[in-house]
């Protein structure tokens, strides 16, 4: 690649880049002299599941790595333990060093189903931060004013909510800053959110004498549901460990608008390919589902394998198009034949969370039972949450069928 198709390659996607021409010009240093960029990612090890909007950024390493820079993934054993209060109206709870660990481990696993372990360098930051002295973190100190603090959005909105800030809030921005000393960061890679920690590097970073980072911020991805956040707390995720019927099937729920947002942000195709496939659905000449098929199989192979993709689509399309019911479908044996009403049922058996939650699926139409043959099977949408299943009246089926959204769990009856 040219630098200036370099330069696109890698702010493909990106929110902003500050600054774009310093960016550039580091790319230019670095290929006369031979001397690769260090690119850095701190992640605090607040949950050890990494899901599809942390891979945003993730994949955006890559992109560096990919063409030869050194990569820093950083996990935050100490920052962690202070507790990031990005976007945050109330002190978020430390963690402990046994939390940190365990999910530091989990993170470091998951992390190279995209990046190429033997290019990556994966650090933890207590490696510096904990061995600074009274005197290092006094000097620290000094480098940076409270009222610069002060104009952090989520430090003001508190101040005028009247809510607390604890004074241990105010050394994470500084902490992070330092990180990108102790690693003469080149590139610092963060979300939205963390745009003034971000900053708080560059400017750290010259009063240290060091020449400041290029700060590349990258977009918040949407949840299956377009509204909020992806989140696992939220629950409109997709975890990159999850099995990938399970990854392929949330996929095929997301809207045909936000199908755009993931192949900008989930794939590695040019904008261009992109804008074709757009304008061919915009044109009717191809029909959003197979693009969605598409995503959700390039999604599916980048995490598991085309195999796995393939296997993935062929369930979904009998399940969901020909309503077929899948091979590998969980199977439970029935030791009560007791009727028992169907939101009971469905909770026993952790197709919903609890029976509040199975009378409101009900009542959206999301639960269908189904007898007869698997390829062919004959399904009833059940509307009334007093509904009750009673095991003797399929006596005549080895088996039914519950379907709650995507999942199905299927329930032997002896005849």
């Amino acid at each position: 690649m040219t630098l200036n198709e370099q330069l696109a390659y890698l702010t493909k996607g990106a929110e902003e880049t500050i600054r774009a021409e310093d960016l550039y010009a580091k790319l230019e240093r670095a290929a006369k002299t031979g001397t690769p960029l260090r690119v850095k990612a701190g992640f605090d090890p607040t949950a050890p599941d990494i899901h599809l909007g942390h891979t945003v950024l993730i994949r955006k390493l890559k992109h560096f790595q990919d063409l030869g820079h050194t990569v820093i993934f950083l996990i935050g054993d100490f920052t962690g333990m202070i507790g990031d209060p990005s976007g945050r109206n109330v002190t978020r709870p430390p963690m402990t060093p046994e939390e940190i660990a365990a999910n530091a481990e989990t993170y470091k696993k998951q992390v190279f189903k995209i990046l190429d372990p033997e290019k990556t360098v994966v650090d933890f930051n207590n490696r510096w931060l904990g061995k600074l002295t009274s005197q290092e973190w006094m000097a620290l100190f000094s480098k940076y004013t409270v009222a610069r603090l002060l104009e952090r959005d989520d430090f003001s909105k508190r101040i005028k909510e009247g809510r607390p800030i604890t004074l241990h809030e105010f050394l994470y921005p500084l902490a992070m800053a330092y990180d990108s000393v102790a690693l003469k960061a080149d590139v610092e890679l963060g979300g939205t959110d963390q745009k003034f920690n971000l900053l708080a590097g560059r400017t750290i970073q010259q009063e240290y004498g060091q020449e400041p980072q290029v700060v590349m911020m990258m977009p918040i991805l949407e949840g299956l549901d377009g509204v909020q956040k992806m989140s696992k707390s939220l629950g409109n995720y997709v975890g990159i460990n999850e099995p990938p019927q399970e990854m392929f099937g949330k996929l095929m729920s997301v809207s045909d608008d936000l199908m755009w947002r993931y192949y900008d942000l989930l794939t590695d195709l040019p904008p261009t390919e992109i804008a074709e496939l757009k304008n061919s659905a915009a044109a009717g000449t191809a029909h959003p589902l197979e693009m969605k098929k598409k995503l959700a199989r390039r999604i599916v192979s980048d995490f598991h394998s085309a195999t796995a993709a393939d296997a993935a689509q062929g369930d979904w399309e009998a399940q969901f198009q020909r309503k077929a019911i899948p091979e590998e479908v969980r199977t439970e044996t029935l030791t009560s034949f007791v009727p028992v009403r169907l939101t009971t049922f469905l909770a026993t058996y952790e197709l919903v969370s609890s029976k509040a939650e199975a009378a409101r699926k009900i009542k959206e139409g999301a639960v269908s039972i189904a007898v007869g043959d698997a390829n062919q099977p004959s399904w009833e949408r059940i509307s009334d949450p007093t509904w009750e299943f009673d095991p003797a009246k399929y006596g005549g089926y080895t088996s039914i069928t519950f379907r709650v959204g995507r999942k199905l769990l299927k329930v032997t009856v002896n005849s």
